[in-house]
């Protein structure tokens, strides 16, 4: 799967850049970096949401509408299920790793690696991303959450140096067998049943609510948010 080798390239490429780098970007550089992602992001969910709506005017008011109760239905879900829960609960482990491997003398590589492991995995847009590449190879959620990533690698290598930059490879696995399990056991059912446009318009919407969160406009529990990508076709099943 592109996406999730983007990704890891992303996360190697930082880590080459945050080595060669000796003094960290400025503030105004941050803000511009920010912008640009949050830009592109919002594009990235508008195009999806786009390519994966159509018909007449009243059929393209009716996918919308879908699209966008599966979202409100998956928020509901997800606050049952806990999903921002186990998402915080996941940050706050990986932050500790990162307080106690920065606190000692020496910092630790295995805590920078186990620590960066967990949050690049555990991103909400990652799920989306490698949702949309195995079921119809749009990897550019992947390739945003790649920039993502990469700039975050430049702060962690030079806490603890290059042998937290193998984090790629771990979520390059987790990535690329999401895609596959998606590709294998999802695709060929939604695609039988005209069901692929409404996971991926679904999934649009969410990168679009990333784009709040990367721009710093609103804080969104955006894992609670996952169940849409199930909810999706199966609303579009049943109302038709």
């Amino acid at each position: 799967m592109i996406g999730a080798f983007l990704n890891a390239l992303g996360i190697l490429l930082g880590a080459l850049w945050g080595l060669a780098r000796r003094d960290p970007p400025t503030a105004a550089s941050q803000k511009r970096l920010q912008s640009a992602l949050g830009a592109g992001t919002a594009f990235c969910g508008l195009q999806l949401v786009w390519l994966n709506v159509g018909g007449n005017f009243p059929g393209v008011l009716k996918q919308l509408f879908l699209a966008g109760l599966a979202v409100v239905l998956g928020n509901w879900l997800g606050r049952i299920l806990g999903l921002q829960k186990i998402s915080n609960f996941l940050g706050r482990h990986a932050t500790n790793r990162l307080t106690g491997g920065q606190s000692s003398a020496a910092p630790r590589a295995a805590d920078g690696f186990l620590a960066i492991t967990i949050l690049f995995c555990a991103a909400p847009l990652g799920i989306i991303g490698a949702t949309t590449d195995g079921l119809a190879d749009y990897f550019l959620p992947l390739a945003l959450k790649a920039a993502m990533d990469g700039i975050a690698m430049t702060s962690f290598i030079k806490l603890f140096r290059w042998p937290v930059a193998l984090a790629a490879l771990p979520v390059f696995v987790f990535l690329n067998l999401l895609s596959l399990a998606v590709r294998l056991a999802a695709q060929p059912w939604l695609a039988a049943h005209g069901l692929l446009a409404s996971v991926n318009a679904a999934a649009g919407l969410l990168v679009c609510a990333t784009a709040l969160v990367v721009l710093g406009v609103r804080r969104v529990e955006l894992a609670n948010y996952l169940p849409a990508l199930f909810l999706a076709p199966l609303l579009t099943r049943l109302m038709g």
